[in-house]
C-alpha cells in the first residue's frame, strides 16, 4: 500500500470514528457560511503532518483551501502561524478535531526523533524506529520518524525477518533457526537475529550472521562486539543497539561504534504537540 492510498484510509476511520452519523453541533451555523482560520503553534517542534490535515478537511468539502508557511520537517517555533485555511464553516468546524490530532501525533513524532538523532550528530550511528506504533498508524508514524531524520527498520512483519528469544527457543539455537530462515527468505527481505550475551554474539558470528541487534548490552559489551566483529576480513556485520535507549545515554551508545540504534518509545512514549485552531467569521 502506498503513502498516499494510507492517508486516505486514515482519515476516512478517523472522520467515520469522530463524526459517526453526524455534527450536530456544526448544524448551529448557517450552511454558507465561510469561515477562515489559522493553526498556531504554541511550542517549538517538528512539523509533520500535512498531507494528513489537509486531507481531514478536503475529504468533507473538496473546495477547502490551505495555505501553507511551513513544511513537514521544518522546526517550528512558539507563536507561529503554520497555515491558514478557507471553506465551509462546517467543514472546519467538523474536521478541526481530527486533523488538529493528526497534525499534533505526527509533530509529536518526528520531534522526538530529532532530538535524537542531535543528540548523536557527527556520529556514524543512524536512529532507528520500530514496530511500537499505535494501531492503524504505522505508515503515518514512520513517515514521521523520516521527516525527523530518523530511519525506519521493517514496516511489518512482511518485509523482514527479525529473529528474537521466543523464535530461537522454539527452533532451538541460532544455527539452526538461521538456516532455516536462509531458506525461507525473498531476496528482498533481510534476516536479523537478535542477541542478548556475548556468547549468543559468537554463536551468531560463527553461524554466519550479517545483521545483529544487541539487546540490552552495555557500553562495555558494545565496545567489544563492534571491535570484535570489526576483525572479520569475509564480511561486514551491522550491529544495532536496543533497549534502555535515553537521550541521556543515546550519545555514548551511538559512540561505540554501532550502525544503528533502535528506540521503541520514538512512536509510543510521545506527547502531542500543542496546537491550535483559531477561526474568523
Amino acid at each position: 500500500m502506498n503513502l498516499e492510498t494510507e492517508i486516505i484510509n486514515n482519515v476516512k476511520r478517523a472522520l467515520s470514528e469522530d463524526v459517526g452519523v453526524g455534527d450536530s453541533t456544526a448544524l448551529l451555523i448557517p450552511s454558507n457560511q465561510i469561515a477562515i482560520a489559522s493553526i498556531i503553534s504554541r511550542e517549538d517542534a517538528v512539523l509533520c503532518g500535512i498531507r494528513w490535515f489537509e486531507t481531514c478537511f478536503q475529504q468533507l468539502s473538496p473546495e477547502t483551501k490551505v495555505q501553507w508557511f511551513s513544511s513537514d520537517g521544518e522546526i517550528i517555533h512558539a507563536g507561529q502561524e503554520l497555515c491558514r485555511i478557507k471553506g465551509n464553516a462546517r467543514t472546519l468546524l467538523t474536521a478541526e478535531r481530527s486533523a488538529l490530532n493528526f497534525l499534533q501525533t505526527l509533530s509529536a513524532v518526528s520531534t522526538k526523533t530529532r532530538c535524537y538523532v542531535n543528540a548523536i550528530s557527527g556520529t556514524n550511528a543512524a536512529i532507528v524506529d520500530t514496530r511500537k506504533t499505535i494501531p492503524g498508524l504505522r505508515f503515518a508514524q514512520k513517515y514521521a520518524v523520516k521527516c525527523g531524520g530518523g530511519a525506519n527498520h521493517r514496516f511489518g512483519l512482511y518485509d523482514g525477518i527479525l529473529i528474537k528469544e521466543n523464535h530461537i527457543m522454539a527452533t532451538g539455537n541460532i544455527e539452526k533457526i538461521l538456516r532455516v530462515a536462509e531458506k525461507t527468505t525473498s531476496t528482498d527481505s533481510f534476516i536479523q537475529i537478535e542477541v542478548e550475551t556475548l556468547d549468543e554474539l559468537h554463536a551468531a558470528i560463527n553461524a554466519g550472521a550479517n545483521m545483529i541487534l544487541l539487546d540490552n548490552f552495555n557500553l562495555d559489551e558494545l565496545r567489544y562486539s563492534v571491535a570484535f566483529t570489526a576483525q572479520l576480513s569475509n564480511r561486514k556485520v551491522i550491529l544495532e543497539a536496543s533497549g534502555g535507549v535515553t537521550l541521556e545515554n543515546v550519545r555514548a551508545i551511538a559512540e561505540t561504534g554501532v550502525h544503528r540504534i533502535s528506540i521503541g518509545g520514538l512512536t509510543k512514549d510521545i506527547r502531542a504537540v500543542d496546537l491550535s485552531m483559531r477561526f474568523t467569521f
